[in-house]
């Protein structure tokens, strides 16, 4: 495994030259471009990294199958989804025109900015501020990890330049999908969006959710596995925005991606995987961790379908 990741690192390197930062967020702006890491963790624990693995950066949208998971252990499936879809918008993750008609939950799902930040909303806590910890608790309990925290300069940039998510936070106050302030609102998400991660991180996220919920190195069952299949389902219909049809065709597995260049991806019953490029394409991808996935999905046979 470790030749093999070295050899697909060496090989997708190039690949960062084609992409983009994500300026628009100017703390993001400063990431190296040409970085590239990976890790694959197996379901008995066993651990490959090589690249840049060890680099910290944001979760971004990587953050949005724990906002749904927190949203499912507090209010349940039947709550969560009388206020978000499950099917693929088609549209880019921070689309405004879902549908001609009134919006409604069927028009979004949890993977796109949208449904995210409606369902921080489902979060229990007595203010916001109690929310975030929370979910920040549930990130070092999935990560193992119990040093993760928010990356401050990340979070202030965000929250001086996040006026979209704010008019979408307002759209879906308009159409009386949440009632809470706006500001709290989108707080919460800016923070959410500003954990920082490695790629162990993520891959220990997804090697759980990989094991429908069960952590196979302590035996404990950290997730109920009827969430696992939600979250699973969903990201593999719209985990990697609005390409997440040609990633399920040329790679094939449940796969989240976020602006910060991090991929976290799901083989179900043999592996979680971490990446971080955060050299993005138009759609808001890695272009060199979406090529790096599909060389491993090849290589190994980790297509479900």
């Amino acid at each position: 495994m470790q030749e093999l990741l070295e050899k697909i690192i060496k090989d997708c390197q190039p690949y960062t030259e084609e992409g983009r930062l994500a300026n628009y967020i100017p703390e993001l702006a400063k990431a190296n471009k040409n970085a590239l890491g990976i890790c694959v963790m197996s379901d008995e624990g066993r651990t490959f990294c090589v690249g840049d693995y060890a680099v910290g950066f944001t979760m971004q949208s990587v953050v949005k199958p724990l906002i749904l998971l927190l949203a499912l252990l507090d209010k349940g499936v039947e709550q969560v989804c009388s206020l978000v879809g499950v099917e693929a918008t088609g549209k880019p993750f921070d689309a405004f025109n879902y549908s001609d008609q009134a919006l409604t939950g069927a028009h979004i799902n949890p993977m796109v900015n949208t449904g995210a930040i409606a369902l921080c909303t489902l979060i229990n806590g007595a203010t916001y501020e109690e929310k975030f910890e929370r979910l920040l608790s549930l990130a070092k309990r999935m990560t193992g990890n119990p040093n993760l925290s928010l990356d401050t300069s990340v979070y202030l940039s965000e929250k001086a330049t996040g006026h979209k998510n704010r008019a979408l936070a307002y759209m879906l106050k308009a159409y009386g999908m949440i009632h809470e302030e706006v500001e709290d609102v989108v707080d919460l998400y800016f923070r959410a969006c500003s954990i920082k991660v490695d790629c162990k991180d993520l891959a220990n996220i997804a090697r759980i959710l990989a094991d429908q919920g069960v952590d196979r190195k302590t035996g404990e069952r950290i997730i109920e596995a009827e969430y696992t299949r939600y979250i699973n389902a969903i990201m593999t219909t719209s985990g990697m925005y609005d390409g997440s049809g040609e990633f399920a065709f040329n790679v094939g597995i449940p796969a989240k991606s976020g602006v910060g260049g991090g991929i976290m991806a799901v083989v179900p019953r043999r592996m979680g995987i971490g990446i971080y490029a955060p050299a993005l394409d138009k759609k808001g991808n890695s272009v060199a961790g979406r090529k790096a996935l599909e060389l491993l999905s090849k290589q190994l046979g980790l297509s479900i379908f």
